[in-house]
């Protein structure tokens, strides 16, 4: 998948885009943020903090996505469907998006994890929906 460009059809794109991430940020308080971004590391929409740099963020998870995947194949697990992190303060939730994306949702320790897995795959099915429409 190529960077998206600044293209006035693609500003449209990546706003329907931002609109289903914000309404998986509302789904539950306790989602803090959503991205999405192209498997080899280009950010596509994204609804984060101030303090994040999208592109470095999803450089990261591609890179992450990547390694967990060939981890996976390595032990005959099959194709990678997500990944979940948990850090002090909280969660986050990587999720394959078709073949050439990845959802990357962060989200506070208190959350729900069956709602989360529910609400991301979810989210993830409209994305892609999306994204080949």
């Amino acid at each position: 998948m190529t960077p998206p460009s600044t293209a006035s059809g693609n500003d449209a794109h990546a706003s329907a885009l931002r609109s289903v991430l914000r309404e998986l940020n509302a789904s539950a308080a306790d989602v803090e943020a959503s991205a999405l971004m192209s498997t080899d590391g280009f950010m596509i929409a994204a609804v984060l903090g101030d303090k994040a740099d999208p592109d470095r963020f999803a450089a990261m998870c591609a890179s992450l996505l990547a390694l967990t995947d060939r981890a996976a194949q390595e032990i005959s697990r099959g194709r990678l469907k997500q990944v979940l992190i948990e850090g002090e303060t909280g969660l986050m939730l990587l999720v394959q998006v078709g073949t050439d994306a990845l959802l990357a949702i962060a989200a506070r320790p208190t959350i729900n994890l069956g709602m989360l897995f529910i609400e991301a795959r979810k989210t993830a099915l409209k994305l892609a929906t999306k994204i080949r429409g």
